[in-house]
């Protein structure tokens, strides 16, 4: 899953219904002449003493910020920063960076923050998508950058562009999306900024999704939590600063040469830590990290922590619902976290598979039991959570609203208002607004309006049926509804929720619709329609790409449309307006945002991820705009060309990965024409237990490589061979075997008559110890081999082993004592590295060694003392 900035949903795609289709084509829509338009209208539903308002309308709204004179900043993500002051959206942006930005894909304006000095030097702070190469392609070498510039805002409410001085800079947008984007200032004074791994691995585009391992890196900005000073300059105090080869990654200046670890990195490890919110006045701090496959998750902003992705996903291994057990070593779980899509009955996140927006409400805003709680918000189902957490750490999680739809709540922020502070939230639905949710307590709440109407065009007289049955009061009160027809005519006030006008004369009106219930309160807003009298709207037409294409990743795609107008004749070019979506299950991803004129060029994209074959699609839309202004929209959707791929193995029944998944073979899955599935055949047992080890593929690539899918069904066989798997335990000849383990009692190296070649440089029987203790995990923990002692200061072990490589597990520790620096080398690299403590008495961790003379050796490593190894697991890899 992606943050799913987009625009609002509109699937018109039923689940499958033959395999060999992503869905069934469906014909142009268009909204039609007596098609319903709604505005100032929300089905949300609150608990009662709260209520939902209209603050602004502006398209594609991504992020929220005040100043200290109650100004309200919006970013949108085609790059313009909107200012509501006094109550009203000013008509003129703030700062216009369009001309600069990539805004395809997640990419744009995505964050703003104020700083806490504002009052004296009127700085602000913008997070944007910048064009740097002069292209918007992704996945390519030079690929367009996110960076951090502090403008400063002057009380003329417009900002000079030259006040610009970028802090942070070459943040690679490898595939367009997974950018965050989120920036606030913690108590600290320090300004903390969230960024994604990227989408796609950087360098090998081919790896995207749950196989992006890009936040494993120190090296490199992508899939973290950054902290700098308002200058640009790093807190010294940063987890990586100090660390041998540190680097100013994001220096504006370019990024330093190196491989050292980026001295702006605070946390690492993150997918795409899309918003994040400090509790005030305080430097807790929540991190909402968008998932995958499987888990949306909080996690709590911990200097130095690693969140785990891409080998965890929420409290679990990657992709999964059962492998949930301690994270690793190193790694830190979320607080919270919750599944995707289906939900046990009662669950309040059935269908949510998108976290976004967060906030802490301050103390004192709200009733009691919402001081300093954590409001979050789910893009997908539309919904907004609250979160709270007791002395003991103990959370709890409930619905707070519900019903604001598909594509909304993006941002939360808690800021001003007449009423108090309310919680302020971005949407895309609705064509992208602003709203806030006040707390009422025990006053009467105002009603909401609902319009709608038909006809809305058509020639004079023209009589126009209004419906406002779809407006609600939340405390339940009957309603009167208030019509103004926007012609001039009186307002006609009636009891029942429908009415009728007819319109004399040509001309474009708004009629709108106030209700008032039975205690005397009014809609905060009215709701409004257009009519159009004497002008009809204009038919605006998709010619390419055709509707029955099959596409391939990759292949280009050319938007080529016309419109006609009764009263304009055909339309210009300068009045078409194209977007593009990629259809994910219930929510999209943006491909091209709106954008003006004709035979526009980009490429079709790669499914999200292998589990979405099926169920991805690109829609395009086609806007036509007449001289009134009236528009109309027609959209395609258009299907890849989806072929089959039938993986095999000799011996059959052996289990291969592909892209991150593990499939037992036979199997025949579907993928899309130019998609790359990144396939490797894994060391393993076959049926009988021999182990056995990848010798070729039948395309001929490399044991892990990408396999380009062709036209047409394709299939492609990893041949195996017999290879060594070896468990030896270390222990005193009249020790116990443990079950599945060969013993090594200390002797001189030599044939053992199992089948194998292992032994010491000198006997090491006197050197082998078992504890019998009851604290030991089991048997192979129990007893153990010294390295170290007089009799053998310099014990080196050794197996036989064919040239190849291999992946070896190390054990280190003793039940009784814990006097002990543990280093284990294995073919003259570190294996092993740890330290024993009361609690925690022993190593085990895993290396991946070559072989290249025939024998695996195990020895001491440099700073060891007092050295013991309890077993090792050798099992060849290639």
């Amino acid at each position: 899953m992606t943050p799913r900035l987009p625009h609002p949903l509109r699937l018109t795609c039923l689940l499958l219904a033959v395999v060999s289709l992503a869905c069934a084509p469906e014909p142009s829509s268009e909204d039609a002449d007596g098609a319903a338009l709604e505005s100032a209208e929300s089905a949300i539903t609150l608990p009662p003493s709260y209520t939902d308002a209209l603050v602004a309308t502006v398209a594609q709204p991504t992020a929220l910020a005040f100043t200290p004179d109650g100004r309200l900043l919006i970013t949108t993500q085609p790059g313009q920063l909107r200012i509501v002051s006094g109550g009203a959206l000013l008509t003129t942006p703030a700062l216009d960076l369009r001309s600069r930005l990539c805004t395809n894909s997640e990419r744009g304006l995505l964050g703003v923050a104020v700083d806490p000095a504002f009052t004296s030097n009127r700085h602000i702070y913008l997070f944007y998508t910048f064009n740097k190469f002069n292209t918007c392609t992704t996945n390519i070498t030079n690929v367009a950058v996110n960076r951090v510039s502090r403008f400063t805002l002057p009380d003329t409410n417009v900002v000079d562009p030259a006040s610009e001085l970028v802090l942070l800079d070459n943040i690679p947008s490898t595939a367009g999306n997974h950018n965050a984007g989120d920036l606030h200032f913690g108590a600290d004074g320090l300004l903390y900024i969230s960024v994604g791994d990227g989408g796609c691995q950087l360098g090998d585009p081919t790896r995207c999704a749950g196989q992006n391992a890009t936040a494993r890196r120190l090296d490199v900005l992508l899939g973290k939590m950054l902290r700098i000073r308002k200058d640009g300059s790093i807190p010294t105090d940063n987890p990586w600063y100090s660390a041998a080869g540190s680097r100013r990654c994001g220096n504006p200046a370019g990024v330093p040469s190196g491989t050292g670890p980026c001295q702006e990195n605070y946390a690492t490890g993150l997918r795409n830590p899309f918003r994040f919110a400090f509790q005030p006045g305080t430097n807790t701090f929540f991190i909402n990290d968008v998932g995958q496959g499987v888990w949306e998750e909080i996690d709590e902003g911990i200097k130095g922590a690693d969140y785990g992705w891409n080998t965890r996903e929420g409290h679990c291994a990657n992709n999964s619902t059962t492998n949930c057990g301690a994270p690793p070593a190193g790694m830190t779980n979320p607080i919270f976290d919750y599944k995707h899509g289906t939900n046990p009955s009662g669950s309040p996140f059935q269908n949510c598979n998108s976290i976004t927006g967060g906030a802490f409400a301050p103390a004192g805003a709200w009733a009691s039991g919402d001081d300093n709680a954590y409001f979050f918000s789910d893009y997908v189902c539309g919904k907004v959570f609250k979160l709270t957490r007791d002395a003991g750490g103990a959370v709890a999680v409930s619905a707070f609203a519900t019903g604001l739809g598909g594509s909304s709540a993006v941002t939360l922020r808690f800021g001003p208002s007449a009423a108090g502070q309310a919680l302020y939230y971005t949407t895309y639905a609705n064509g992208g607004e602003v709203r806030r949710i006040n707390y009422t307590g025990t006053n009467n709440r105002p009603p909401v309006a609902a319009l709608s109407a038909s006809p809305t065009t058509g020639s004079p007289p023209l009589t126009v049926s209004f419906n406002g049955g779809g407006s609600s009061d939340p405390d339940g009160d009957a309603l009167t509804y208030l019509w103004n027809f926007g012609d001039g005519s009186a307002v006609v006030q009636t009891s029942t929720p429908t009415t009728s006008h007819a319109y004399a004369t040509a001309g474009t009106f708004t009629a709108s619709l106030s209700v008032r219930d039975a205690r005397g309160a009014t809609s905060a807003q009215a709701a409004t329609v257009r009519i159009d009298v004497g002008n009809t709207a204009p038919v605006p037409t998709i010619t390419s790409p055709s509707a029955t294409l099959r596409y391939r990743v990759g292949q280009p795609m050319t938007l080529t449309g016309s419109a006609t107008d009764a009263e304009d004749g055909t339309l210009p070019d300068s009045r078409l307006t194209w977007e593009a979506l990629l259809h994910h299950d219930d929510h999209t991803h943006p491909l091209l945002t709106a954008t003006t004129g004709n035979n526009l060029t980009l490429n079709y994209p790669a499914p999200e991820e292998l589990a979405s074959i099926t169920t991805n699609y690109v829609e395009v839309r086609l806007t036509a705009t007449d001289s009134a202004g009236r528009t109309t929209t027609v959209s395609r959707n258009l299907l890849p060309n989806i072929v089959d791929v039938t993986l095999g193995s000799v011996p059959s029944g052996l289990s291969l990965s592909v892209n991150g998944s593990t499939f037992t073979t036979p199997v025949t899955l579907k993928s899309w024409e130019g998609y790359t599935l990144n396939v490797t055949a894994p060391a393993q047992a076959d049926a009988s237990g021999a182990w056995k080890v990848w010798a070729s593929w039948s395309d001929g690539g490399a044991r892990a490589h990408g396999y380009l899918t062709p036209a047409t069904a394709s299939s492609l066989t990893a041949t195996y061979k017999d290879g060594l798997r070896a468990r030896v335990n270390f222990q005193p000849a009249a020790s116990p075997v443990p079950s599945g383990y060969l013993a090594d009692t200390g002797l001189v190296f030599g044939a053992r008559g199992n089948g194998l070649s292992y032994g010491w440089n000198a006997d090491n029987s006197t050197l082998t110890r078992d504890r019998n203790s009851t604290t030991s995990p089991d048997e192979r923990y129990d007893t153990l081999t010294h390295l170290q002692k007089a009799e053998n200061p310099n014990a080196v072990w050794e197996l036989a082993v064919p040239a190849g490589q291999y992946r070896v597990t190390l054990a280190s520790g003793d039940a009784l004592h814990f006097d002990s620096v543990f280093r284990l080398t294995l073919e003259g690299q570190l294996a092993l590295s740890g330290t024993p403590t009361t609690s925690s008495r022993f190593i085990t961790q895993t290396a991946n060694v070559a072989v290249t003379d025939g024998r695996l050796s195990l020895a001491s490593g440099s700073g060891a003392s007092n050295n013991k190894v309890c077993f090792v697991d050798v099992e060849q890899q290639e």
